[in-house]
């Protein structure tokens, strides 16, 4: 089967064409992604501007025809944190509908979570143990943890890369200050997850999914040996840290020269280095590992085990 996954996020629409089948992995045959940004279109009353909706229903409308031109048997339409937060998210998502053809599932960010760790758990398998899983999206950041295939606990903090760009650095290069109140806004969002995170069981392994924690290991962390020769990228707090000072420093026309740092993420990758980074502070982390799968992937093993695989 041909299955589609369309993700409308926070800063991306990005489509997914995998091929399934019974006992098989996802095997992904095309990657169609559109960078819109939602964030930089929120007017003040928390709706999304005429400009922000076009530049989104362009974005599905050639997800769309990408999954019809590649066969795609079934679609599976979602959609996170800002257009679900959104005053107007409702109008937003009935013109998305329109334009798909079809229904939209808009996923609350404990769903998300558990989506994202599924995913996780099966690419390290049950010997990973106890997991825990930190996401950051554009909205959001997601936390999960737990020993089986659905969290024990999982959490969404509205601390997304792209929202935290927008409302704490809106100036480039955002300097010290801005960074720093950043990182104690993030430490205070924080303080309550972590307490409820220290009453479930200590991780066994720690591991990252997303683009910008992917982005971030290729900047500070390194590579160890993978089982089947692909590498294993390892992201260490400290070494997150230590670039902070730099990120805050140097603007995003030169952050994209920096390894790792995708054009497309140039906008937001420094307030994403500073969640992370308390993040793991605030939960003990002093290391993880990066999951190639997230949501989409997620997604895909779901439906094809609510099918009856």
């Amino acid at each position: 089967m041909r299955l589609g996954v369309l993700d409308i996020g926070s800063n991306t629409v990005h489509l997914l064409v995998a091929d399934a089948q019974p006992g098989g992995r996802p095997l992904a045959s095309t990657s169609e992604k559109s960078t819109v940004r939602v964030m930089r279109y929120l007017l003040p009353d928390g709706s999304i501007s005429q400009e922000g909706i076009d530049a989104i229903l362009s974005a599905v409308a050639r997800a769309r025809a990408v999954a019809d031109t590649e066969g795609v048997s079934e679609l599976l339409a979602t959609a996170t944190s800002a257009i679900r937060e959104a005053t107007n998210g409702a109008d937003v998502i009935a013109q998305i509908e329109a334009v798909i053809g079809m229904s939209l599932q808009v996923l609350g960010g404990s769903e998300e979570a558990r989506f994202t760790f599924l995913a996780a758990r099966r690419w390290f398998g049950w010997s990973a143990g106890q997991i825990l899983l930190f996401d950051i999206g554009g909205g959001s950041l997601e936390i999960a943890g737990g020993a089986d295939e659905l969290p024990q606990l999982a959490e969404s903090v509205p601390l997304g890369a792209g929202r935290m760009t927008v409302e704490m650095l809106p100036t480039d290069p955002p300097g010290d200050e801005a960074v720093e109140r950043l990182a104690f806004h993030a430490e205070e969002q924080l303080a309550a997850v972590a307490a409820r995170f220290g009453r479930i069981p200590s991780p066994d392994h720690v591991v990252g999914s997303s683009k910008t924690i992917r982005s971030l290991s290729r900047l500070v962390g390194y590579k160890r040996a993978g089982w089947s020769g692909n590498p294993r990228w390892m992201l260490p707090q400290a070494a997150l840290e230590a670039w902070l000072p730099v990120l805050a420093r140097i603007p995003a026309s030169a952050r994209q020269e920096l390894p790792g740092i995708t054009p497309e993420r140039t906008f937001q990758i420094t307030a994403g280095a500073v969640v992370l980074n308390e993040a793991m502070k605030a939960l003990d982390a002093d290391e993880l590992e990066i999951c190639p799968w997230a949501l989409r992937e997620g997604i895909l093993l779901r439906y094809a085990e609510d099918s009856g695989w």
